[in-house]
């Protein structure tokens, strides 16, 4: 029988009861390569056939950590960002991401400047997921039609999350969720 979205959601709130910090945040971002592996849950939840949009998959009424799927129609390239206080985990489920981490350069005592470097670059192809701990920064390029699964430790919408924009050196509070 294969994995399943509601064993998914199981497996990932007994990992994160018993370890809410890095092991268990790992233990969840294998199990999401472990689902992004069954073509039947990739179908409906992220085949050609799904509406486009982020779509809430999972959103845990005790633990706060949420599964959405991120269906794209047009590509994009996100500025460099953090999700505030959450951490997040990608998975890819068709065609690819590349990533990108940034490494903070000043000491962000101007809450309207920062500088970034690129820290490390890489593709996430399906099947795969990447993790990026709490205000980690980063940055995702995917093309047309491509579509991850993420999931987060909270709803973003609800926290403070920026953005840097390289070519000015400021910094801007980020709006609701987009693929980002």
């Amino acid at each position: 029988m294969a994995y399943t979205l509601e064993e998914f959601c199981r497996d990932c709130r007994a990992h994160l009861e018993e370890d809410p910090g890095p092991q268990g945040r790992e233990q969840v971002r294998l199990d999401l390569e472990r689902l992004l592996q069954v073509p039947e849950f990739v179908e409906e939840y992220c085949g050609p056939g799904v509406e486009r949009g982020v779509h809430m998959l999972y959103d845990d009424p005790d633990l706060g950590f949420q599964v959405l799927a991120h269906i794209n129609a047009k590509g994009r390239v996100s500025p460099p960002h953090d999700h505030g206080a959450s951490w997040a985990i990608y998975g890819q489920a068709t065609k690819y991401t590349d990533m990108t981490e940034w490494e903070r350069l000043d000491d962000g005592s101007d809450p309207g400047r920062g500088e970034v470097r690129e820290e490390k670059k890489y593709r996430l192809t399906p099947g795969h997921a990447g993790i990026y701990a709490d205000g980690k920064i980063h940055s995702i390029d995917y093309p047309d039609d491509a579509r991850f699964v993420r999931v987060t430790g909270t709803n973003l919408d609800e926290i403070n999350r920026i953005a840097f924009n390289r070519e000015t050196g400021t910094i801007q509070q980020m709006g609701p969720q987009i693929a980002s």
